[in-house]
């Protein structure tokens, strides 16, 4: 994939592997953290891009899930909130699984956009929540 696409794509890397060693401090109990709904959407970007970018010839592989698993080691999340950590990112893969078989120009419309979407959300908890 040629353009602007593995730029962006280096950037929210770079960004998630920020949230992931500032934002989550282990905390003894998991309780509800206020940053939660933002790392559900996040992993649900991050589902999304791990098939969107799969089927439009990326050859990143497993990139985005180990993205989505070094999210979870860095959060330690247990119970209820590593199930909807976990939920949001199937629902991302699986919700564009059914709608997409193939990388079509619509496809890289949207990845442009996760992409956009998961840095920004990325950027803003960093902001918030890095010590």
């Amino acid at each position: 994939m040629t353009g602007v696409f593995p730029i962006v794509a280096k950037r929210l890397l770079a960004t998630l592997i920020l949230v992931t060693a500032c934002a989550a401090p282990v905390r003894a109990q998991d309780a509800a953290a206020p940053f939660d709904g933002d790392l559900q959407r996040l992993s649900e970007i991050l589902g999304t891009l791990h098939y969107l970018r799969g089927i439009c010839g990326s050859n990143e592989g497993a990139k985005w899930r180990n993205q989505m698993q070094a999210l979870i080691d860095a959060e330690t999340p247990s119970g209820e909130r590593r199930a909807r950590m976990i939920a949001g990112f199937n629902r991302g893969y699986n919700g564009f699984q059914q709608t997409y078989r193939t990388c079509t120009p619509a496809a890289m419309v949207a990845i442009r956009r996760y992409i956009d979407e998961g840095s920004k959300i990325s950027r803003d908890l960093t902001a918030r929540y890095a010590n």
